[in-house]
Order: C-alpha cells, then structure tokens, then sequence
C-alpha cells in the first residue's frame, strides 16, 4: 500500500512536511555561514553569503566573474578596457560598470561600495592595510605559506569558491581546468624532459618556479632551470640577469613575452646568438594579448592561454631549424 494512502489532508501534511525537510536541507547545504579561512594574517570569518563583492587582486576579478560573482569594485592592473577586465572575462562581466580601483589601496572609496567580502589574495596586502580593511568587511589576504604574488590559480579559485558559498563551481572549475593540463602533458610525454622559461623583453628578466607563468610551463610537463630559482631573494617571483651570464635562460624552449617584433630588446648582446633556444630555432614571441593571459593565469584565461601557446610549443619544438621560432598569439586587445 502506498505511504501516501488514507484521508486527503493526512496525505497534505505528509506532503508539506517532506517539502520542508527538502527544502531545509538544500538551504543548510547552500548556506552553510559562517566560514572560516585561514591565511598569512590569521584567519578571517564569512558570516553570511557575501552580495557584494570588491576584488583588491589585480588578477581577482577573473576568479570572481568565473564563479558568476561580478564583482561592485576591481582593481586595475593595465590593458586598455574601461572596465578593468581583458577580452576573456568581457563575457563574464556583461553589461555591470564596477568601480575601477587604480592604485593604492583606497580605503575611502572601498567603504563607500558596501562590499559583503573583499578578496585580497594576490594584492600584496600589507598587514596594516589588512587589519583596516577588515573594519570594512572580512577580507581575504594572501596564504600563510605564500609570497604576495604566488597563490596558485587553484587555490585561489577554491577559497574564494569556499568564501562565497560556490565551492562546487569552483571545483568543476579546476577540475576542466586541469584535466585540460593534463591531456597535454599526456600528448607530450617528451616534454617533462626539457627545460623551459619566459622572459621579458624589456629587459633581463625571467621568472622563477613560485611565478605563475612559470606555473604554467611546469604544468605542460616543462622544467624551471634551477639556475633561476637560485638567483632569486626570498620568496622573489622574478630575477634579473646579467648580460654577461644569460646561463639561466640557456633552456630547451624560451618564451618571449610581449614580443611583437619578434626580437627580444637585447639580442644585439654578444651571447645572445649562443642560447641554446636561439641556435635550435625554439624560442615562441607571445604577443601582448597571450602575454596578459598568460600573467593573469586565471580560470578565465588559462583557455585561451593554452589554445594560443600550445601549438606554438609544437612547431618550435617539432623541429630545430633556426628558421623555426614561432609567433604566438591573436589581435591585441
């Protein structure tokens, strides 16, 4: 016999118990506040769901548009949009105008957006600029274990996902995310046997194994030499180099990042015609627009990141004729 049989309103009570015992369990799941996350500067609590959110990283909006938060203030960081946001998260962000924050920290102009949550973890917030900010609303500063621009894309996604009460989002995320890295590293297994850095072209400078874009070149299966981590000072995500020793770029692959003549500024210098990169023809010229996507490593540019380099990385490296260095990337913003 059905459980359901017997007088009608027995049969509507059972009914409205049984919605409100659904409902409540889906609301306990979904709104499961306060929060607690731990970080550099101690730990901060969510109480509520956070409405209204301001992102002080420079790279933060990109995370808050991918869990479909758009965010009420941004911070600039560069590029030419109005809105502070690159063409990958233009999507994402729709047709909101949030406050651009250039800049320091301004304390003023954050108080009068009445932000429920502000996401600080690759901002380079001081402690003091923390302490004040949490006046305002609990705020989100770097990792404890973490330099200030070193969070991994992952974990930002998650805490913020946490943060938010998106945590679901934020796994399915990291999840395409890095199942996207890893049909590439299994497309290529001769990969994890050679060496690779970027460099900038405005000078002698390359970034070392905590940076994000060298993040990026590891999860393809490349190595960081550690001739470049051994020239950086505490937990510095860059270093220069000497043109007289440019050993810690003689890598198997050398990205050039902003590169839009296809020559870095400093290949009139004496060693640079004997890189390793240079002689085997395998250096990649990432335009301005990969350059940023590669810099933001965001849930919303890693895509089009992978999609611009990776067959790059392909040519340079199917081949070692001089005449095979690469130019990588679309139209500029």
């Amino acid at each position: 016999m059905s459980d359901y049989s017997g007088h009608p309103m027995q049969v509507l009570r059972r009914l409205i118990v049984l919605s409100t015992l659904l409902l409540t369990a889906s609301s306990a799941c979904a709104e499961d506040f306060p929060r607690k996350i731990e970080h550099r500067y101690g730990s901060t609590v969510v109480t509520a769901k956070p409405g209204r959110v301001v992102t002080l990283s420079y790279i933060g909006h990109d995370f808050a548009l991918a869990l479909g938060i758009k965010p009420v203030g941004l911070r600039y960081w560069y590029g030419n949009n109005p809105k502070g946001v690159w063409p990958w998260a233009e999507k994402a962000l729709g047709d909101e105008v949030p406050v651009v924050l250039s800049g320091q920290v301004d304390l003023e102009r954050i108080a009068a957006l009445h932000p429920d949550l502000i996401e600080g973890m690759w901002s380079g917030m001081t402690e003091a600029e923390y302490r004040f900010l949490s006046r305002i609303a609990p705020t989100l500063p770097p990792a404890a274990d973490g330099g200030d621009y070193d969070m991994r894309w992952q974990e930002m996604t998650r805490v913020l996902g946490y943060a938010t009460g998106r945590e679901t989002v934020a796994k399915e995320i990291v999840d395409r995310l890095e199942g996207k890295f890893a049909a590439v590293r299994a497309a290529h297994p001769d990969w994890h046997t050679k060496t690779a850095v970027m460099a900038s072209i405005r000078g002698l400078e390359t970034f070392t194994s905590r940076d994000v874009r060298s993040r990026f070149l590891t999860a393809l299966g490349f190595r960081t030499p550690d001739a470049v981590d051994a020239l950086a000072a505490g937990r510095s995500f860059y270093v220069r180099l000497s043109p007289e020793d440019l050993t810690p770029i003689d890598t198997d692959v050398l990205i050039w990042l902003n590169s839009e003549k296809g020559r870095p500024e400093f290949a009139s210098q004496p060693l640079y015609p004997f890189l390793r990169a240079v002689r085997t023809g395998r250096e990649v010229h990432a335009d301005v627009m990969l350059s940023a996507a590669l810099s933001h490593s965001s849930p919303l540019s890693l895509d089009y990141a992978l999609s611009s380099l990776v067959p790059e990385l392909e040519k340079v490296l199917a081949s070692t004729s001089p005449s095979n260095a690469a130019s990588a990337g679309g139209q500029n913003p």
